[in-house]
């Protein structure tokens, strides 16, 4: 009788997962172009953007340095339009202040013969019409000089209605005048002194 060999199903050996090994090496080999793509990129770019930055760096000097030479230009070219109209209008105003110092303005109208009244109208007109006539010079000057110069107008009007206050109706222009030197002679200060000194500071200054 034949012995019958009963062979069992066949061991299943592992087989070798080529595919799956195949894709990973793909990945691999794609990721190293990519990364040698990006590294020709910068190669590229990086010089030309080092270059494009210095260029506009330079660019920008060059252009800020020639706008304000062109801007000093511009302002050097309007002060020296007008320096002149400006030191003309202190000269006029101290001129102005000059002539209507007490004292000068005094020595100035006085005529022979005249009243005190009509002789205290004349003064204080011939004030207000000095200083209509540089109204237009407060222009060129700063609001602070402009200021001064109205309170030397104003004081020395009021020095001279206090003077004539202080006279009989009878006295003569030389007792108005000689009231008015009193007067003056016992001012710590003279508003019109202080305008001309004011007025020599800030054209010294602004020259």
């Amino acid at each position: 009788m034949k012995q019958i060999t009963i062979f069992g199903p066949p061991k299943h050996r592992p087989l070798i997962n080529w595919n799956g090994s195949k894709c990973q090496q793909r990945r691999q080999n794609r990721k190293t172009d990519t990364m040698e793509i990006v590294l020709e990129i910068l190669k590229l770019t990086i010089p030309g953007m080092i270059v494009f930055l210095t260029t506009f760096y330079m660019l920008k000097q060059v252009l800020e340095s020639q706008f304000k030479r062109k801007e000093l230009e511009l302002r050097r070219e309007a002060r020296q339009a007008f320096t002149p109209t400006k030191v003309n209008a202190y000269e006029r105003l101290t001129l102005f202040l000059e002539r209507i110092h007490p004292s000068e303005l005094v020595l100035r109208t006085h005529k022979k013969g005249m009243r005190g009244r009509h002789f205290q109208s004349e003064l204080v007109k011939s004030i207000r019409t000095e200083y209509q006539h540089n109204l237009t010079q407060q222009l060129y000057v700063s609001p602070e000089a402009w200021g001064l110069i109205k309170i030397a107008k104003e004081e020395t009007i009021k020095l001279i209605n206090i003077a004539a206050s202080n006279m009989p109706d009878n006295a003569t222009g030389i007792d108005l005048s000689n009231m008015i030197f009193q007067i003056m002679m016992k001012m710590k200060e003279n508003p019109v002194d202080v305008a001309k000194d004011y007025l020599r500071r800030e054209l010294k200054k602004s020259l």
